[in-house]
């Protein structure tokens, strides 16, 4: 295929500097010339002398008189060159600058790239790689050296790193990859840019690679910064190498680089160094499969997945600040830390806070000595009953009840059938079901097994869950007929189970390999022949990848353990008194899950999961009759709507209704108002409200009559009560930025991010190293989380939410809480609900007051002057400007949260001249 570029792929051209550029501070640029090398033993010369031009740090670091700790050595792939790396360049600068470890950057142009020398020369992957190491040791780099590259930089870094093990101290790296599959197509993209009649044309002739790299940038790059991306490449004599790079790519066995590549996948299997691996999805080119494979030849990798950002990762994300990041907690003076001698703390800060934890019998370190009881405990001292386990309110046919002795079969079965179809611990499996008995028993024959559950609720839309299997990638998807729809549609990994029997035409277009009873069939063939399930899995084996809701940005992964999904249980049980023999509606999708670990006779009531507000009074008092329920558990917009359908009830479901003792509803905030409603309908039942996340189901808990007494005490925010048992609930109090960097602290009033500790808080997240970080600084106990709500304690030690961390607006000299000002905004007569939203600069916001009106709005638009004198008077905040909607935007999953950094995009939008659209 090099053959096939054009005359001017072959031309030749000196290294120059480059012109003035944004973001490229000229001092760091310079030219290195690499002396020509000749073979040992010979006269004649094997490479000649090149000039290369790259960026380096270390002249600014001398000015600044600091010594570097090391190198960050940065390659670039194609078509971009060493301006790709200007953040990396400009953060390095700004830590050494304010006091951090001083590492010298060092970005180098290929050469044929950028603004180093045009050789006119076909430059294979073993000659880059070979070029590199010359132009390194021309510098005089002695180590420690962190690689980070991009696209084809990043394997040229690795081959790099592998040829340089006695320097090499950590690899990182960014969309790149090592190794083709032989039973995959290399990308679409590539095999088009490939074709012998396009070669050239695209790559040389035409700038069409390069303006189609630049065009999959997210966001898109302004006309200055594509333009530096450009100004290297004006003229088909200065992209010659741009079409070979292209046509370097091994695309198959025979290709002259695929040994090279293969050498460098192997070696970079054997790199026993920290490694951090930064990927974008929307990445055309290098697709996920590429990051598994890296993720599995270098396990002991840290992964952050950008969602939302491409191919271009250091211009759609910042790639510079998690690196830097990243190197500050992995090689704070350029070594890898020593770890602390066996009984040592590696750490002895906040050593009064962990003494205060390690004595407490609740503490996390001391429930890691309590014997762990797996999930299914239950359901193997119940497998022998032929009482009621699940009761399936919407099965075809009509109301189906699955008693323990079934169910524990069930599980067994399809527990057997799926390690008979090659299903092993660790496998991730992805349930497109909805709460009932199919869901029930794959999900406890996954866990038991030992295989991960991959769980995203359905009311996350097809984009979100779309987002959420990509990221887990699945190795099987166990799904009902929606589900797998949407998976062959729209392209999610996993070989495919289905729940129900299909067509043949049908299977074969979905890619159905197996039904579940037929996984069930196999199952007990498995056992009735004597063969044991495998061993259960240790309580530190991962169980479980839940998504978040999606409600604050893109849906997250988090993951658990088999030891913190048991401390769920245990938290839930001992919190409420729900065990076996207790009758459990529910209507909230975790609870619907845990009932059988709970031990509790189960119902889901028939609502479609996805639309919270379709669940009806006598939908709940049905489902109350047919498990004998004696506890219900709603989501917030669920039970409005409960409240709202009540006038339908008959004297038999309000009698039904009567025999409820307990009713909880969680998810979002919860008025009384609310509650005291939905306690005229169960009358007898004591109404509480916990507060928990996706991270940590159960955190907090508070009854009615506790968000009574807290109304009337004139606190600001939600009231979501004390602490579980096992919590230890502190705050990280705000700076005047809206910051949560103050010391954790337990003194009342304090208002600031809530950093809970527990047992049952989630493990990590998944491939998201960054986020990760985020949500454990500052804590000094691993099971710690910083929640991103934001609140404060009051002196009796309850817990008041007032927002979230991105809601916080930052005006001059006062930091505003959304939560406080909504409340008495939706006193005002005529308003129903409110949200605030900041626009303006962090520091200068300003804030705007959106609410609902009684009776709505016909359409958005100002406030009439009395309603916005009204609103002003109460908010107890100055307020800009007062706009009225027809409806609020929420969240996806849960309905009734306010989705305020919508409204800020919306408001800002408007208050600028856009027009009046609905948020």
């Amino acid at each position: 295929m090099t053959a096939r570029l054009p005359r001017a792929a072959a031309s030749t051209a000196p290294a120059t500097l480059p012109p003035l550029l944004p973001g490229l501070d000229p001092a760091w640029s310079r030219l290195v010339t690499v002396p020509g090398r000749s073979p040992e033993g010979t006269g004649g010369t094997d490479r000649p002398a090149r000039t290369w031009h790259l960026l380096d740090t270390a002249a600014s670091l001398d000015e600044l008189g600091v010594e570097p700790v090391g190198t960050l050595l940065c390659v670039h792939g194609n078509p971009t060159w060493s301006y790709l790396w200007r953040s990396v360049v400009a953060r390095s600068l700004e830590v050494a600058a304010a006091g951090g470890p001083a590492w010298r950057v060092v970005a180098v142009d290929q050469l044929g790239m950028g603004f180093s020398e045009r050789t006119g020369e076909d430059q294979r992957l073993a000659d880059r790689v070979a070029d590199l190491g010359a132009l390194t040791d021309e510098l005089g780099l002695t180590g420690p050296v962190v690689t980070l590259g991009h696209d084809w930089g990043g394997v040229v870094s690795l081959g790099w790193a592998v040829d340089h093990p006695d320097l090499v101290v950590a690899v990182t790296t960014c969309n790149t990859a090592v190794h083709q599959p032989a039973d995959a197509p290399i990308p679409a993209p590539l095999r088009l840019a490939l074709r012998p009649q396009l070669l050239g044309r695209a790559t040389v002739i035409t700038p069409a690679f390069i303006e189609t790299t630049l065009a999959i940038a997210h966001p898109k790059l302004d006309r200055a910064t594509a333009d530096a991306y450009r100004a290297p490449y004006r003229g088909a004599a200065r992209r010659g190498a741009v079409g070979g790079f292209v046509a370097d790519i091994p695309v198959d066995a025979t290709h002259p680089s695929a040994a090279e590549l293969d050498r460098i996948a192997s070696g970079v299997a054997a790199l026993d160094v920290p490694a951090l691996l930064l990927w974008g999805p929307r990445d055309p080119v290098f697709l996920e499969r590429y990051l598994d494979d890296l993720a599995a030849r270098l396990p002991q990798a840290d992964v952050h997945r950008f969602e939302g950002a491409g191919h271009l990762l250091p211009d759609d994300a910042d790639v510079a600040g998690t690196v830097f990041d990243w190197l500050g907690d992995h090689l704070p003076d350029g070594t890898v830390p020593v770890p602390a001698a066996p009984g040592l703390p590696a750490d002895s800060a906040d050593s009064a806070d962990s003494a205060d934890s390690a004595d407490s019998a609740d503490s996390p370190s001391a429930d890691d000595e309590r014997a762990h009881r797996p999930l299914w405990t239950h359901l193997t001292e119940l497998r022998d009953s032929d009482e009621p386990a699940l009761v399936e309110m919407a099965a075809p046919g009509g109301t189906r009840t699955i008693t323990w002795r079934l169910l524990a079969r069930r599980i067994d079965e399809v527990a057997a059938g799926l390690v008979d179809l090659g299903v092993r611990p660790g496998d991730r499996v992805s349930l497109l079901v909805t709460p009932g008995a199919d869901l029930t028993a794959a999900l406890y024959a996954c866990v038991r097994i030992g295989a991960v559950v991959v769980v995203a609720d359905a009311g996350l839309g097809l984009g979100g869950l779309t987002r959420a299997v990509r990221g887990a990638r699945p190795d099987w998807i166990v799904g009902a007929l929606p589900g797998l729809a949407a998976a062959r549609a729209l392209g999610w990994p996993g070989r495919r189970i289905a729940t129900v029997a299909l067509p043949a035409p049908a299977r074969r277009a979905l890619r159905v390999e197996h039904t579940l009873a037929a996984v069930a069939r196999r199952g007990a063939a498995r056992l009735a022949a004597g063969s044991a399930l495998p061993d259960a899995p240790a309580a530190d084996a991962t169980a479980a990848v839940l998504f978040t809701s999606g409600s604050t940005g893109p849906a997250k992964g988090v993951v658990y353990t088999h030891g913190q999904l048991g401390a769920v249980r245990d938290a839930l049980a001992g919190q409420y008194d729900v065990g076996v023999g207790t009758g459990l509606v529910a209507g909230f999708a975790p609870f619907a899950l845990l009932g059988p670990a709970l031990g509790a006779r189960s119902v889901a009531p028939d609502m479609d999961v996805t639309a919270p507000r379709t669940l009806t009074a006598r939908a709940v008092a049905d489902a109350v009759v047919a498990a004998d329920a004696t506890v219900v558990f709603l989501s917030p917009a669920a039970l409005a709507n409960v409240v709202a359908t009540a006038s339908a009830l008959t004297d038999d479901d309000r009698r039904a209704l009567g025999r409820v003792r307990l009713f909880l509803s969680a998810g979002a905030p919860v008025s009384a108002a609310l509650l005291t409603a939905a306690t005229e309908l169960m009358p007898n039942a004591g109404a509480h409200t916990p507060y928990g996340m996706t991270e940590g189901l159960l955190m907090t808990d508070v009854d009615l009559e506790g968000v009574r007494a807290a109304g009337a005490s004139g606190s600001e925010g939600i009231c979501v009560g004390r602490p579980a048992a096992s919590v230890r609930v502190r705050i990280a109090p705000l700076d005047a930025d809206g910051r949560a960097t103050g010391a954790l602290t337990e003194a009342p009033d304090v208002t600031g991010e809530i950093v809970v500790v527990a047992p049952h808080v989630r493990d990590h997240y998944d491939r998201l190293w960054r986020t990760d970080r985020a949500s454990r600084l500052g804590v000094d106990d691993p099971r710690g989380h910083r929640t991103g709500d934001v609140g404060h304690l009051d002196a009796a030690g309850q817990l008041w939410v007032e927002g979230r961390m991105q809601h916080v607006v930052t005006t001059p000299g006062v930091v505003v809480t959304p939560v406080g000002p909504e409340q008495r905004i939706e006193r005002v007569a005529g308003v129903g609900r409110a949200g605030i939203a900041g626009i303006g600069p962090v520091g200068t916001q300003q804030v705007v007051a959106v609410v609902e009106t009684v009776p709505a709005a016909r359409r958005p638009g100002l406030a009439d002057p009395a309603l916005a004198d009204a609103v002003r008077a109460v908010a107890g905040v100055p307020v800009a400007a007062v706009l009225v909607v027809p409806v609020l935007p929420t969240d996806i999953r849960h309905n009734s949260k306010v989705d305020r950094a919508r409204l800020s995009r919306w408001a800002t939008s408007v208050l600028s001249g856009g027009r009046m659209t609905r948020p």
